[in-house]
């Protein structure tokens, strides 16, 4: 075992790390070039690296089939780093409207299908977690359009609360059902929390929005983009606090190339890490 002082290896740092992702489809994906294939791809390479490098992932999702959370899933039957942490490489946090509707066999079933891989929390209106025997006691309803700004807003903070690091890319900017846009409160928890927030602003939605108020890419956003953005009035670059220069996030901002937006991913991660572990 190495002694005090001794430096870590870029996989010991990124060891490390729980990190949160914020991802959904955008409304001008298919204005820059793209379809909904190539957001799951890129967020399936991001994660695939990570995991590989024994990062832990945290994901409020609400496991739609063919989402995020399933393809997280499927990644960690085939990355998953050995390791002696006992943990789970993914834990999913459900927010209270997403499950009151469910029944006791739907939640049963759910269960299931992911207790091997990713640790599933049910949260309540307030964003704590509930007992297997106290999410079952609940009776299934349909959520309030009050359950949905409440319950989204407190399970987004507990994601910050969990994370050390945030990655955003994609988000819709219209038609959602809390109090803002799913990722533009995401980002907005994590810079507020002053944790690593890593903007990929080349597939659209709120992610390219942020980008614009940050002043990471030129042009002018659509109407529904500066209205997302304004919330980021007072922030600056040097508020990602992501470890990256100003040059390295802007081209993260507006590189439509994974293998890049993941290689300053890795990069500005491993440079937020302690270097140095104890014996």
């Amino acid at each position: 075992m190495a002694g005090r002082g001794h430096p870590m290896t870029y996989e010991e740092r990124l060891v490390r790390r729980t990190v949160g992702i914020s991802i959904s489809e955008a409304e001008d994906l298919t204005s820059l070039g793209f379809g909904a294939g190539h957001l799951r791809d890129a967020a399936g390479e991001i994660a695939r690296h990570l995991l590989a490098l024994g990062a832990r992932l945290v994901y409020a999702g609400d496991l739609r089939a063919h989402g995020f959370t399933e393809l997280l899933i499927e990644l960690v039957a085939r990355h998953r780093r050995d390791s002696s942490d006992a943990r789970l490489p993914i834990t999913n946090f459900l927010p209270w409207p997403v499950h009151i509707g469910w029944s006791l066999k739907e939640i049963d079933d759910v269960v299931q299908n992911v207790e091997a891989v990713a640790d599933l929390e049910f949260l309540d209106v307030e964003g704590q977690t509930l007992s297997p025997r106290g999410r079952r006691k609940l009776r299934a309803r349909t959520p309030t359009t009050r359950d949905w700004r409440r319950g989204l807003t407190t399970a987004r903070e507990r994601l910050a609360r969990e994370s050390n690091a945030r990655i955003v890319l994609g988000g819709r900017l219209g038609g959602f059902r809390g109090s803002l846009p799913g990722i533009v409160e995401e980002a907005l928890m994590a810079m507020r929390a002053r944790q690593p927030l890593y903007v990929v602003g080349g597939f659209g939605g709120c992610a390219r929005a942020i980008a614009y108020a940050l002043g990471l890419i030129p042009g002018s956003p659509s109407a529904a983009g500066r209205t997302a953005g304004s919330e980021f009035n007072g922030f600056t670059p040097s508020d990602l606090r992501n470890g990256l220069t100003r040059h390295e996030n802007e081209t993260l901002a507006r590189t439509p190339h994974i293998e890049e937006a993941v290689a300053l991913i890795l990069r500005g991660l491993a440079a937020r890490t302690p270097r140095t572990r104890h014996s």
